[in-house]
C-alpha cells in the first residue's frame, strides 16, 4: 500500500492526550520533555492534568497537539515504522507544523516555539468578539463562496476551511459570518452553526498574525523534509525550504484546502492514510472525501502496536 501520514489541527485537544504514549514509550515521553524545555514551562502538566479551557487557548492547544502528534510518531518509530514509510505527510492547519517536524524539516523545539508564537499572534490579531467562524454543512465550496461573498458587504467573510464535500467553514467579521449562516440556511444548507473559536482563523483578518509569522519563520532553520509535504494552501506537494516558509506565512490568512489535498493524495496513488495524534476528526473527513482510502488513527499505544503490525504484514 502507498501511505500518507496526516496530522490533526485545533479542536482535537483533550485532557490526558498522549499520556499513555509517554508512559509506554520513553521516546514519546522525551518529546513532551523537549517541548516543555523549549517553552520554559510544563505544558505536559497542562495537557495531562490541567483544565480543558486552558488547554483550548490557542497558544496552548497548538504546541500541545503538535507534541502529542510527534509523541505518537516517535512511538511508531520505536516499533519500527519510520516517516519514510510514508510517501508524503500533510496536516490540517497547525497540523502542517507537526507534519514538518515529523519529516525533519523543523526541529521539535523550534516547532514548539513557532506554534506558541502562531497561537498568540492569531489570538491577538483580532479583538475578542470582533470575528467569528461558522461551519456550513450540506453546501459545496462554490456555493459557500457565493454565500460568503454576498454576506460580506463591506466586511470580511471568506471560505476558510474546505474540509470535505459537505463541510466548509467560513471566517471573518462576526456580523458578516452571522449573515452567512442565515444565507446558507436560506440556500439549502443542512446546518449552519457558529463555532466555539476564539478568533477568525484563515481569513484576511489574520494579516497581522501573518506578518508576525513571517518574521518568526525568517529566523527559523527549515530543511528539506525527508518526504514531501502536501501543503494546505496549494493542495500540492512541496519540499523546497524557501517555498515551505512562504506557504506557512500564506497559510495564516489562506484557506485550508483539505478536500482538494486528500483528492490529490488519491490521484497520486495513496491508498492508506494514517492520522497521527489526538482524535479521529481527519479520518472522518477523509472517508467523506474518498471512500476508497483506508484510514487508521494512531493516538494510543494499542493503535501504535496495531499499525506497526500492519506495516510489517503489509
Amino acid at each position: 500500500m502507498t501511505t500518507a501520514f496526516v496530522f490533526p489541527g485545533q479542536g482535537a485537544q483533550a485532557i490526558g492526550m498522549g499520556k499513555a504514549l509517554a508512559d509506554a514509550y520513553p521516546a514519546a515521553k522525551a518529546v513532551f520533555d523537549e517541548v516543555d524545555d523549549a517553552l520554559g514551562e510544563s505544558l505536559s502538566d497542562l495537557i495531562w492534568n490541567g483544565d480543558i479551557a486552558d488547554l483550548t487557548l490557542t497558544q496552548n492547544a497548538q504546541p500541545a497537539l503538535m507534541a502529542t502528534s510527534i509523541a505518537a510518531m516517535r512511538a511508531l518509530e520505536a516499533e519500527g515504522v519510520a516517516v519514510t514509510d510514508a510517501a508524503l505527510v500533510a496536516g490540517h492547519s497547525l497540523g502542517e507544523y507537526s507534519a514538518l517536524a515529523a519529516a525533519g524539516a523543523i526541529s521539535l523545539g523550534d516547532t514548539a516555539l513557532l506554534l506558541r508564537t502562531r497561537g498568540l499572534a492569531m489570538q491577538n490579531a483580532v479583538p475578542v468578539g470582533v470575528g467569528a467562524m461558522a461551519a456550513i454543512l450540506g453546501l459545496d465550496l462554490e456555493a459557500v463562496r457565493a454565500v460568503a461573498a454576498e454576506a460580506a458587504g463591506d466586511e470580511i467573510c471568506q471560505a476558510a476551511n474546505d474540509n470535505d464535500p459537505a463541510q466548509v467553514v467560513v471566517s471573518g467579521h462576526k456580523a458578516a459570518v452571522e449573515r452567512a449562516v442565515d444565507l446558507a440556511k436560506a440556500k439549502g444548507a443542512k446546518r449552519a452553526i457558529l463555532l466555539p473559536v476564539s478568533a477568525p482563523f484563515h481569513c484576511a483578518l489574520m494579516e497581522p498574525a501573518a506578518r508576525e509569522m513571517q518574521h518568526a519563520l525568517s529566523e527559523t532553520t527549515i530543511k528539506a523534509p525527508v518526504v514531501p509535504l502536501m501543503a494546505n494552501v496549494k493542495a500540492g506537494l512541496v519540499s523546497d525550504p524557501d517555498e515551505i516558509r512562504a506557504l506557512l506565512v500564506e497559510q495564516v490568512t489562506g484557506a485550508v484546502r483539505w478536500r482538494e489535498s486528500v483528492l490529490a493524495m488519491g490521484a497520486m496513488g495513496v491508498d492508506q492514510i494514517c492520522e497521527i495524534g489526538a482524535g479521529k476528526a481527519l479520518s472522518g473527513m477523509i472517508r467523506r472525501i474518498d471512500r476508497g482510502l483506508a484510514t487508521r488513527a494512531v493516538g494510543t499505544p494499542d493503535d501504535v502496536v496495531a499499525t506497526a503490525e500492519h506495516f510489517r504484514n503489509g
